[in-house]
């Protein structure tokens, strides 16, 4: 998967810069371009082979301010921004048309048209979580509490227990009810537990946030502090079962199939079969990731006061819903998860939140009204070309590969010609005739659409996987392989200028999707992916000869990402983005050699003063540009698999010689490094 740098809408007007002209087409107006690569966002005072992201984006790093309700700026956010401007036209017509009730048109303009009823809202304040606080507040140990997060429809594990319904890694045609760790409210495990000023200012924020939460309610403020210092030592002790983000990307580690009756003999005081039977499964069989968490709370359960479960039950409804509450409860949540963990001055437009909103509760809904208005069926042909020929370059780079064995290679081979694409959207759209959505109800609708959700997951449990399902809605910006499924998937939302566009040359496109169809397709090959075979089960097919040489070059890729620094000297965590930095090489590689096929990649005519083959990393480059706030680079080195942008251009480039000879990178230049330690994998 490729990161989304944002955690809300956008807005710099940088497609002028990049010669965007307007025409008017049969439906919309349209963007055609005859410039794609920005030039004046470039430094060309510095030097290639120093530091390629600066010298491709250095300029528009300088000049560009990032907007106020956002946490970083860059090719991403501008992309999405223009996503969410085609989304709320589609939102604003289907809200103001009489449509058929039930219709699709219906379900999203309603959803919309009562999350923007501002007024309604407010008057409403928190009355409609009231019902549920007081079934809580009714609670008497700690077994009803149970029971009552396994009933609870619209969040079914409540505040404790992390599930969601998916293959079974080792019989990926079989979905199975799957537990993960959960019971946090911070990023992750470590941030209960550093000493440093950031973490610790982090802590207190918290506080301050879970206290707001409750006085909002009508507790008074002493006691609304000590309900938050008592969550805070809670979720401390659940932290110390944690794994960290890093170890969660073992898949062999964290796979566990245990039958009810091992997890009552295990963990007796969760009272596991009346749990799974009030969440309406008869199901004999659960994957279970991290059983030390599940031992821990256990352990923690059945000792901690029932007021203190029902405060930590309390909290966590009121914080799951606060942004379909009244203001007050919203801002105090954007206060903490926005502004302190991320740097974000201030709250995206309301028609913002509430269009992101509709696309996470009816994505399909509102997908199908999203291609059928901005995605071409030439834009996803041009798709499938491209994804075919790098399909062809990477096995012919696995054919060629001389640290592999032919037995391994072999199945390789297979897995690679099995994997799937899916281009723009999906085949079979997604039944939503389940949800009801009223005009003037916006937590109604919001819970209807979890709801709707549960009841379509749990329906799977113990049951043959859907390969035709989507992970991933038309509109999204970003892009994943699902290696259960051995797929990669692009919705429409990505394949859009300046990752995508029919009228771009060839040097551009491959740099840019070409690059990402690339990561995608490393994925499936990387240090969790190659795990996977043919058919999606997690199995050992490789010989213990050749896991080691791939182990080997791994770790070179985990060295040097660790000895790259951000802010004061925070240092990248190369185990836990190893294998987003891996399918990064991965993804530019075979880019590139794809690149090398076409007409233009033979050729040597230039285009805005560069040759194809120097357009081809510029625009590889110009898709990577970012700013990022402070706090929200803090925050992403610590949980985030991803690398800065920076070290996604500059990481996988120190290792390419193609990008030495293009850029003519020397010895003693800063992206330098001699071809014995060069990290090269596929």
């Amino acid at each position: 998967m490729i990161r989304i740098p944002f955690a809300a809408p956008l807005g710099l007007l940088l497609l002028t810069a990049m010669g965007c002209q307007k025409t008017k087409d049969t439906t919309d107006v349209a963007e055609k371009r005859t410039v794609f690569f920005d030039t004046s966002g470039m430094d060309t005072t510095v030097a290639p082979g120093d530091d390629f992201f600066s010298y491709a984006n250095g300029g528009w790093v300088k000049t560009t301010k990032i907007p106020d309700d956002q946490t970083s700026w860059g090719a991403f956010n501008l992309l999405y921004e223009g996503n969410q401007k085609k989304t709320k036209a589609i939102l604003d017509e289907a809200a103001a048309s009489k449509a058929t009730k039930g219709s699709a048109e219906q379900k999203v303009g309603d959803f919309y048209a009562s999350g923007m009823d501002s007024a309604a809202i407010e008057k409403r304040g928190f009355d409609p979580v009231k019902p549920q606080m007081a079934r809580i507040a009714a609670l008497t140990n700690y077994k009803e509490a149970l029971r009552y997060m396994a009933a609870d429809s619209a969040n079914r594990g409540g505040e404790l227990f992390g599930l969601y319904v998916g293959a079974d890694d080792r019989q990926s045609t079989l979905n199975r009810l799957n537990f993960y760790q959960s019971g946090l409210s911070l990023p992750e495990k470590e941030y209960y537990t550093r000493t440093d000023t950031e973490s610790k200012k982090i802590r207190a924020a918290f506080l301050v946030y879970v206290a707001k939460l409750f006085t909002l309610t009508g507790v008074d403020t002493l006691t609304a502090r000590k309900k938050a210092d008592a969550i805070l030592a809670f979720e401390t002790k659940l932290a110390q079962a944690h794994k960290t983000a890093a170890d969660l990307r073992d898949p062999v580690a964290n796979y566990h199939k245990l039958s009810v009756g091992e997890l009552t003999k295990q963990m007796p005081a969760l009272d596991w079969k009346t749990f799974l039977t009030t969440m309406g499964l008869t199901t004999d069989t659960v994957l279970v990731g991290q059983p030390a968490y599940y031992q821990a709370l256990n352990k923690e359960l059945p000792a901690i006061p029932i007021d203190l479960l029902k405060d930590k039950m309390t909290f966590g409804l009121i914080d799951n819903n606060a942004s379909s509450l009244s203001q007050d409860f919203a801002t105090a949540r954007f206060e903490f998860y926005n502004k302190t963990l991320n740097g974000q001055p201030v709250q995206p437009a309301r028609w913002k939140r509430i269009a992101r909103t509709v696309d996470a509760s009816l994505g399909e809904l509102l997908g199908q009204l999203w291609v059928g208005k901005y995605f071409t069926a030439e834009a996803k042909e041009r798709m499938l070309t491209l994804v075919d020929n790098l399909q062809k370059v990477y096995r012919d780079r696995i054919n060629k590969l001389d640290w592999m064995a032919p037995e391994t290679k072999k199945v390789a081979l297979v897995k690679l010609d099995k994997f799937v694409r899916k281009i723009g959207y999906p085949d079979k759209w997604k039944d939503y005739s389940d949800v009801t959505i009223q005009r003037d109800d916006y937590f109604g609708n919001v819970q209807q659409a979890r709801m709707h959700e549960w009841r379509e997951n749990l329906a799977k449990v113990n049951k043959p996987v859907d390969k035709a399902e989507w992970g991933m809605t038309p509109p999204t910006v970003n892009a994943y392989a699902n290696p259960t499924n051995n797929e990669i998937v692009f919705p429409a939302g990505i394949l859009q200028f300046p990752f995508f566009d029919p009228n771009a040359d060839d040097a551009i496109n491959y740099g840019a999707i070409g690059m990402v169809i690339g990561h995608e397709m490393t994925h499936l090959f990387d240090d969790q992916g190659r795990q996977y075979d043919a058919s999606g089960n997690l199995r050992d097919w490789w010989t213990k000869a050749d896991a080691d040489k791939f182990n080997a070059k791994a770790k070179m890729v985990v060295d040097q990402y660790n000895g790259y620094t951000v802010l004061d000297n925070l240092h990248l965590n190369g185990r836990l983005t190893l294998g987003e930095n891996l399918a990064d090489l991965g993804g530019i590689t075979l880019a590139y050699d794809a690149f090398k096929l076409t007409d233009q990649g033979k050729s040597g005519t230039k285009i805005d003063g560069f040759t194809p083959d120097q357009r081809f990393f510029l625009g590889f480059a110009q898709v990577w540009r970012e700013k990022v706030r402070p706090e929200a680079e803090r925050t992403g080195v610590q949980t985030d698999p991803h690398s800065p942008g920076k070290f996604r251009v500059n990481g996988p480039l120190a290792n390419f010689e193609p990008f030495y000879k293009v850029f003519n990178v020397k010895p003693g230049q800063k992206l330098y490094k001699p071809e014995a330690a060069m990290a090269k994998v596929w």
